[in-house]
């Protein structure tokens, strides 16, 4: 790492700086593009109406090259796929709303509110906190293998790729990996075998 402080001020002046549309353009063959895949495989995995998809994945192009023009982000892995979290966010929400001119009695809607109460988040936070907890007993590779596909949607093939081993290596870490976190999630717990 450099100590040199007018290096770090560069950088840091360079990060936060407006771009040009050529160089948003570059930036985005450069860095966006590559990450299409990944980009892709989060949409199918996320929306239910695949006919949208592509035009989803062009608004997220839009919006990501907008917010380039304003200011270059530090990381345009994560930045991409927040706005593309946002973004679906937003088309959800929008299908929700209903225009007043639809309804004439409001009781007569009978629309369900769908926020989670107390009690369901309560239970989210613990079997949250369980996954967590099965997740750390994983051997390191093992769980790196079941994150990359669970969480990232990745294929054996790029996760194979990611963590340079076979396809068979992966499947057999998927493989061990899922099954125990099935025992762990799933199974009695210990003081329940004990009793019977």
């Amino acid at each position: 790492m450099d100590d040199r402080p007018e290096a770090n001020r560069q950088d840091a002046r360079y990060a936060s700086a407006p771009m040009n549309a050529s160089e948003v353009d570059a930036w985005f063959v450069r860095e966006v593009l590559p990450l299409e895949s990944a980009l892709m495989q989060f949409l199918h995995h996320n929306w239910r109406n695949k006919s949208e998809i592509l035009d989803l994945r062009q608004d997220i192009y839009e919006r990501v090259c907008e917010a380039a023009l304003r200011q270059c982000p530090h990381n345009t892995k994560a930045f991409l796929f927040t706005t593309a979290r946002n973004l679906l966010i937003d088309r959800v929400r929008g299908a929700r709303i209903i225009p007043i001119e639809a309804a004439v009695d409001w009781e007569t809607l009978n629309v369900a509110i769908d926020a989670p109460g107390p009690d369901r988040v309560f239970m989210a936070r613990e079997e949250l906190q369980l996954l967590q907890a099965a997740l750390d007993r994983l051997p390191p590779r093992c769980r790196e293998a079941v994150l990359l596909k669970q969480v990232e949607g990745l294929s054996r093939r790029e996760i194979a790729t990611r963590m340079s081993v076979s396809e068979e290596t992966v499947k057999m870490h998927l493989a061990n990996g899922m099954r125990a976190l099935a025992n762990v999630l799933y199974s009695e717990p210990e003081d329940l075998r004990r009793k019977a």
